[in-house]
C-alpha cells in the first residue's frame, strides 16, 4: 500500500486515558471529522481479545472515511485483522523482520531518534519515520528528546517522509517550521481536549502552515 505524504499531515495516536464516558470509536470519529489524516491504534494494556475487537471496529471506521489505519507494535494482530500496516519502535521487532512478516504491500512506520536509526529503518523497508520526542512529553516515560537540528538532519538524510512526534501542541507546532517534516503525530493535543473535533481542526490548520512554508 503506497502511502501519500499528505496522508501523514495530522497523525493521531489513540490513548484510553481521556475516554471518560466515551468510547474510543467515538473519539476517533470526532478526530477524523476534525481532519485527522492517519490513525494509529496504540494499546498497551488490553488483552488480545479486546484489542482485536477494538482494532476491527476502529479499522472499519477508518475505512469509511478513507483514512489509513495502523497498529502500534503488535504485528500479529495487524496481520490477523488485515490492518493497513504497523508502526514499530526501536525496542520492538527490527524493521527488516517486520517487513518480511507483513509483506511488501502493508504500511511500515518506524520510530527513530538518530540519523543512523533513520537510515537503517529506510534501508530495511520503512515507509515513513516517526521522529521524537521533539518536545518534552508525558505520554511516553522513556521518550528521549530529539533536538530540532537532529530532526532536520534526519529529514535530509532519508527519502521517505518524516513526521515529528512527542509533546507537540497547537502552541508549539510553529517551532517545527523549516525542519522538512511532512506532518505531526499527536495524542493529548487532540484526545485530551474537551472538543476533539475542534482541536483536530485547529491543529491541522496550524500544521499546514508549518509544512507549506
Amino acid at each position: 500500500m503506497q502511502i501519500k505524504r499528505e496522508e501523514l499531515l495530522l497523525y493521531a495516536v489513540t490513548d484510553r486515558t481521556w475516554l471518560g464516558n466515551e468510547t474510543l470509536y467515538s473519539q476517533v470519529e470526532k478526530a477524523i471529522k476534525g481532519g485527522v489524516t492517519f490513525v494509529q491504534l496504540r494499546e498497551k494494556h488490553l488483552d488480545k481479545g479486546h484489542f482485536l475487537q477494538e482494532a476491527i471496529e476502529v479499522q472499519e471506521l477508518c475505512k469509511e472515511y478513507s483514512v489509513p489505519f495502523v497498529i502500534n507494535d503488535n504485528v500479529e494482530i495487524a496481520l490477523e485483522m488485515k490492518a493497513d500496516g504497523v508502526h514499530v519502535g526501536q525496542s520492538d521487532m527490527e524493521a527488516g523482520a517486520v517487513r518480511e512478516k507483513i509483506g511488501p504491500d502493508k504500511i511500515l512506520g518506524v520510530s527513530a531518534e538518530t540519523v543512523e536509526q533513520a537510515i537503517l529503518a529506510e534501508k530495511n523497508g520503512a515507509d515513513y519515520l516517526g521522529v521524537g520526542a521533539v518536545f518534552p512529553t508525558g505520554s511516553k516515560d522513556d521518550a528521549e528528546n530529539v533536538n530540532h537540528e537532529t530532526l532536520k538532519a534526519i529529514c535530509t538524510a532519508v527519502k521517505i517522509p518524516v513526521i515529528a512526534i512527542g509533546g507537540i501542541s497547537r502552541e508549539n507546532v510553529q517551532e517545527l517550521k523549516g525542519s522538512g517534516i511532512v506532518g505531526i503525530a499527536v495524542i493529548s493535543a487532540i484526545f485530551a481536549k474537551p472538543d476533539i473535533e475542534e482541536a483536530a481542526r485547529e491543529l491541522k490548520e496550524k500544521t499546514k502552515e508549518v509544512i507549506h512554508d
